[in-house]
């Protein structure tokens, strides 16, 4: 048996199967459960499958690079004042990224917008699809640093490949005129395109203040809002919340 193994994971690795070059609890399972030879062989395959697909959806994960790991299911709904739970867990199908709808989540900090982003950019890993998650300061240095070496037409590119682009912090305290030039030209190319999901605690009224021009920003507003789902999550911080409960009321007298 045990040369017969051997034998095994050496013809897996020379076909890169690397699920079944373990064969040792298929095969107690084909024992214990008689499988036929067709039974066997259908488990060896599905099991490859599988895994592979497990693989693939990991790889997607880390090429989205998710600052951190947060789910649909640990986030706190009852912090949404003006959101309902089944508009969000509407979204969770992954649709609007096969119709190229946008997601603007809209609100002051600590109201979970990040964690809702990534949220749903994992379900969009584990759909097949390909997510890529900056924040927006990272982005805007990246594409100056980009401009700067002359592969900004690369990393362009690159971002016009994934299919859902998330866009994370957007406030114009944050960024220089080159810097709010360049992300606006990210924006308006994936406008009706491809997905985007952005989370800002600017009003679309103060997009002007961040990328300049009136005439231009109402144009990119209007692209950016067509068929979108606005999801308004002004409210009281959740982190400011969790520190009352902590420390007790603060008194305001």
């Amino acid at each position: 048996m045990n040369a017969t193994i051997e034998l095994i994971r050496l013809y897996a690795k020379q076909l890169k199967l690397p699920t079944i070059a373990h064969p040792e609890q298929l095969l107690r399972e084909a024992l214990a459960n008689h499988w036929s030879y067709e039974e066997f062989l259908v488990q060896v395959l599905q099991t490859e499958a599988e895994q592979r697909k497990e693989n693939q959806r990991k790889r997607r994960i880390k090429a989205a690079r998710f600052p951190l790991l947060r789910t649909l299911d640990t986030f706190e709904f009852e912090n949404l004042e003006h959101v309902k739970p089944e508009t969000v867990w509407s979204l969770a199908d992954n649709g609007y990224i096969r119709r190229r709808e946008n997601i603007i989540c809209m609100g002051n900090p600590g109201m979970g917008k990040t964690h809702l982003s990534i949220a749903l950019g994992i379900l969009a890993c584990n759909d097949g699809y390909r997510v890529r998650f900056y924040s927006a300061p990272a982005l805007a240095n990246e594409l100056v640093e980009a401009q700067e070496n002359h592969s900004l037409s690369r990393v362009q590119r690159q971002l016009s490949k994934v299919d859902l682009l998330i866009l994370d912090d957007l406030s114009y305290l944050s960024f220089s005129r080159q810097q709010s030039e360049l992300l606006f030209q990210v924006i308006s190319e994936r406008a009706e395109r491809a997905s985007l999901i952005i989370s800002t605690n600017l009003e679309f009224s103060k997009w002007v203040q961040f990328f300049g021009d009136p005439m231009l920003t109402a144009a990119l507003v209007d692209r950016v809002t067509h068929r979108a789902h606005i999801l308004n999550m002004n409210g009281e911080s959740y982190r400011l919340k969790e520190s009352r409960a902590k420390h007790g009321k603060v008194d305001q007298s």
